[in-house]
């Protein structure tokens, strides 16, 4: 609410204006003063004396620092700056010691500083007023800058549910037409396959909505994937999952996994050969995880293949060129029977996550 505050006064330019000038013709008729009782020559000699400092800041705020400043043009600009302020003091005296008389007649005017102090007056408005400037643009900037990384922010996380909401619904969909077929023929597997399903899915609803999960919960949800697949298949394919290293305390981004485990089971079960495998291992290490899958390829697999497992590795791509850009390797390897994909990102630890928040 400060911060807001703030930029709405910095946004008003005539209050500014109307305040600076206001404390400097203060200052300046308190130290112009002869004695402690203020008398209207005061009041009168300080309003003169401040409209020639005044002329002076409006033509370096208003024209050199436009022109020139911030055109970068600076050599241009220290000489015309100077010129400036050496031609407004000289006129501060002039107008003084000559001008006042004609201007104010029946005052008796005097100007109390030389060249040399009046320059000192002109240089210290200068640099002050500069200062303001820029340090008002710089403040301006900074919110620009703000505005623009929240709506930056925004469009990528728009970008990512959009990413990730192409995941679930294809799980979802080929989930159930695995469980609607072990329905169907009546297997005693179904209901435990329902159980591990609800679980996944109530995993997918409500904690893979924050920017990262804990890993060893994610790799225990894509276990029960597995598993799904498992009672689906019985005992036609050789399913292995393996998981070395720690993942407890480690966090990842979510379902960065699914996909690719999905599309081994997708390619390699439905294989028509005659062994059908898909082999998994996540090898956890100190600041990174490398998962690997590989699968048979059936005779029935290459359209499919084609126009379902691009798409995955696609979407998954741009999630990983969000969340990890320059900082992640996604491999594939497409040989005649075995298709084969590796996956390494980092892992933070939530130690690390915590003091980054505080």
């Amino acid at each position: 609410m400060k911060k807001d505050f703030l930029f709405r006064i910095l946004r008003q330019r005539w209050l500014q204006h109307l305040l600076f000038w206001g404390v400097a013709w203060y200052l300046l008729l308190h130290l112009f003063a002869s004695s402690s009782i203020l008398m209207p020559i005061d009041y009168i000699y300080t309003s003169v004396f401040l409209v020639t400092i005044a002329l002076s800041v409006a033509i370096n705020l208003f024209i050199l620092i436009p022109l020139f400043l911030a055109r970068q043009h600076y050599l241009l600009y220290g000489f015309l700056l100077s010129l400036s302020v050496a031609l407004f003091a000289w006129l501060n005296m002039l107008t003084f010691s000559r001008f006042i008389d004609y201007i104010l007649p029946g005052y008796y005017f005097i100007s109390y500083y030389n060249y040399g102090d009046l320059l000192k007056f002109f240089v210290a408005f200068t640099l002050i007023t500069t200062l303001l400037k820029l340090s008002k643009g710089w403040f301006l900037l900074m919110d620009a800058r703000n505005k623009l990384a929240r709506l930056e922010k925004e469009h990528t996380q728009a970008a990512l549910d959009t990413l990730k909401g192409q995941i679930n619904p294809h799980f979802l969909f080929n989930s159930l037409n695995t469980l609607y077929s072990l329905v169907l023929k009546k297997s005693e597997t179904a209901p435990e396959m329902i159980l591990k399903l609800s679980g996944f899915l109530r995993y997918l609803l409500y904690e893979t909505s924050a920017g990262r999960v804990d890993l060893a919960k994610e790799i225990s949800y894509m276990k029960d994937y597995v598993e799904l697949q498992k009672l689906r298949s019985g005992d036609q394919a050789s399913i292995r999952l393996q998981v070395t290293g720690e993942p407890v305390g480690k966090q990842i981004a979510p379902l960065l996994f699914l996909p690719l485990v999905e599309n081994s089971f997708k390619h390699g079960i439905k294989g028509e050969t005659g062994r059908t495998f898909v082999n998994i291992l996540f090898a956890i290490g100190v600041k990174e995880i490398e998962f690997t899958a590989s699968n048979n390829k059936g005779f029935t697999d290459a359209l499919p293949m084609n126009e379902t497992r691009g798409i995955g590795l696609d979407n998954l791509r741009k999630r990983l060129e969000y969340l990890y850009p320059g900082n992640f390797i996604l491999e594939t390897r497409n040989e005649e029977n075995v298709f084969f994909v590796k996956l390494i990102v980092p892992l933070q630890d939530e130690a690390e996550i915590a003091d980054h928040r505080g």
